[in-house]
């Protein structure tokens, strides 16, 4: 039976998420132990795509349809699927590949449900489960409107109050060294007004981070909507405010922090150069 709107259950659809999301987790850990391959390059050489990659994006795409076969999908590499629900599921099979073919225990897979209705586009449920850890981020919209966020089964919420000098900061770069030489100029800004900056590599994870507290906030441009559609709802339900916007290399930019801190966090982040056009001295 197709599902729909008039129907939809986030709960459901997050249920279904996680599911599938371990069992794409169980075969990146095996791909591990079996020694990685790197099948491809992307924007750069140095943005590889692993044999893991592909075979979990295929795993997650086949689940998916055996669940609810007239959604949409949209995945990373290379999942475009139209369909007629209303639901499109966005998948990063294994966000932080850098980190998965270093051995570095960050990196996850991230599927999140978007539903479009006559008001817009909104993403109602998400799941990103620390592959090399087993650590699983769920978090739904209720039919209320409030949603809910949970790291292993227990409620998360963002860290309280701090000054902006006492906060930790994350965020990533871009493969295009044009790109991080911009980046750079305004971490070099950005880092005397703060406790520290933390790069961790994988985005989706450094939204759960906000989410529960062991970061204050989270920088990052030329991100997609794979990196943080499942973390960016995490991070909302658990208290945090999430922004996408344009950095100042032009392309994408998304800042992430407690909605208490947001607005001072976001004016450190504009004075420091991140945004387009937004460099002061």
């Amino acid at each position: 039976m197709t599902s729909g709107p008039a129907d939809l259950d986030a709960a459901d659809l997050a249920r279904i998420a996680l599911e599938v999301a371990r069992e794409a987790a169980a075969l990146v850990r095996g791909r591990k132990a079996g020694g990685v391959t790197v099948a491809d390059t992307k924007t750069s050489v140095v943005d590889v795509v692993t044999e893991a990659d592909r075979a979990s994006e295929e795993l997650i795409r086949r689940r998916l349809l055996e669940h609810r076969p007239d959604d949409a999908i949209l995945g990373e590499e290379g999942s475009d699927r139209p369909g007629t629900t209303g639901v499109r599921w966005v998948v990063d099979p294994i966000d932080g590949t850098v980190n998965f073919l270093y051995g570095i225990p960050q990196y996850a897979v991230s599927i999140a449900a978007e539903l479009t209705t006559p008001d817009g586009v909104e993403v109602v449920a998400g799941v990103v489960l620390n592959a090399a850890t087993g650590t699983e981020y769920v978090a739904h919209i209720r039919p209320d409107g409030s949603a809910t966020a949970t790291r292993d089964g227990a409620a998360i919420g963002v860290r309280g109050p701090a000054p902006l000098a006492q906060r930790l900061v994350g965020t990533g770069f871009s493969y295009d060294a044009g790109l991080r030489e911009i980046q750079a100029r305004a971490l070099v800004d950005l880092l005397p007004r703060i406790r520290d900056i933390r790069r961790l590599g994988a985005c989706a994870l450094d939204l759960c981070g906000v989410a529960e507290g062991s970061l204050d906030g989270y920088v990052e441009e030329g991100v997609n909507l794979w990196d943080h559609a499942a973390g960016g709802l995490v991070a909302r339900a658990a208290g945090a405010t999430t922004e996408l916007t344009t950095g100042a290399g032009g392309r994408d930019l998304l800042l992430c922090a407690p909605t208490h801190g947001f607005e001072e966090f976001r004016e450190a982040v504009r004075t420091a150069g991140f945004l387009a056009r937004s460099r002061v001295k």
